[in-house]
């Protein structure tokens, strides 16, 4: 049976009016239009659709069968050409993301969260298991946008500028380093260095101040949380280097030190990288902005 979208919308109508006339209209045909694409479809079916004899006009039991289906069909039908004509003004889309920074939750979800409020549209997802393989996902549409702080050159990907920020030296009160007004690379030599569980190339302490030096701390430990790695600092259990962003809460708290990492301090930049046709779509653009702001509150905090 060639059953189309035109069969199921006319059943519907017939059975929500009761007669050919008024479901005519509905569906801006002509009656003996509507009375022809009917009977034809009979034909096809070998069925009776309807009780012919019956005032209003009713369904036959295979022609209630047809309005159960087109009561599944024609909503999700029409449900997609919404979606589509979103797609097609620019108002909704697919933010998936992946992230190349432990500590960059701290800044994102009030990103995300202003941004879902805007475009409510917008499918947004974090892809966590692709955090440290996600260029490639990026070039392969697997995820729509990468935050990092490695620029490097892909055809077809740009790295948009976020903001830049200072990686700082946090230690306990307690510490031989506290009365230092920075420290430089040889005072990690006997220390016990905590960072994230990131290759050492990812690292900022160690591929812009440790690993140029050639200086290696006396331990180093690894610690997945930053919540984490802040109560082992207080406790005096090692020291550490995190985004300025992380210590707005607790640079002014007694138990920490915070210091610049070397005299003139250390600066690095935050980027998005999204493949090149996708930075004008107008949410792109958006999230792009909301991104560039929101951390540089938290910085002034």
């Amino acid at each position: 049976m060639n059953l189309e979208l035109r069969h199921l919308r006319a059943i519907r109508a017939i059975h929500e009016t009761g007669g050919l006339a008024r479901a005519a209209d509905i569906l801006h045909v002509t009656q003996s239009a509507l009375s022809h694409q009917m009977k034809g479809l009979e034909e096809q079916a070998q069925v009776e659709l309807f009780v012919r004899r019956a005032k209003p006009l009713r369904l036959s039991v295979a022609g209630m069968k047809l309005l159960r289906l087109a009561e599944r069909v024609l909503p999700e039908i029409a449900a997609a050409e919404s979606e589509f004509d979103a797609l097609r003004e620019g108002r909704a889309g697919r933010l998936h993301l992946a992230i190349e920074c432990h500590a960059c939750y701290d800044w994102l979800f009030p990103v995300l969260e202003k941004f879902r409020r805007k475009w409510p549209e917008v499918d947004i997802d974090i892809r966590a298991g692709l955090a440290f393989n996600a260029l490639p996902a990026l070039a392969r549409q697997d995820v729509d946008l990468v935050i990092s702080s490695d620029p490097v050159e892909i055809e077809g990907i740009t790295f948009n500028p976020l903001f830049d920020y200072s990686p700082t030296f946090i230690a306990a009160t307690s510490s031989p380093l506290a009365d230092r007004p920075y420290v430089v690379a040889e005072d990690f030599l006997d220390q016990t260095l905590i960072t994230y569980p990131i290759d050492r190339a990812r690292s900022d302490v160690f591929s812009m101040l440790l690993t140029p030096a050639h200086v290696e701390p006396r331990v180093h430990r690894q610690v997945e949380l930053t919540a984490v790695i802040l109560m082992l600092v207080a406790a005096g259990r090692g020291v550490s280097v995190l985004p300025d962003w992380v210590l707005r809460e607790v640079k002014y708290q007694p138990d920490y030190v915070t210091r610049p990492v070397t005299a003139q301090g250390l600066r690095k930049s935050m980027y998005a990288a999204t493949r090149s046709e996708d930075v004008t779509e107008p949410f792109m653009a958006c999230f792009l902005d909301l991104a560039r702001s929101e951390p540089r509150k938290l910085q002034q905090a």
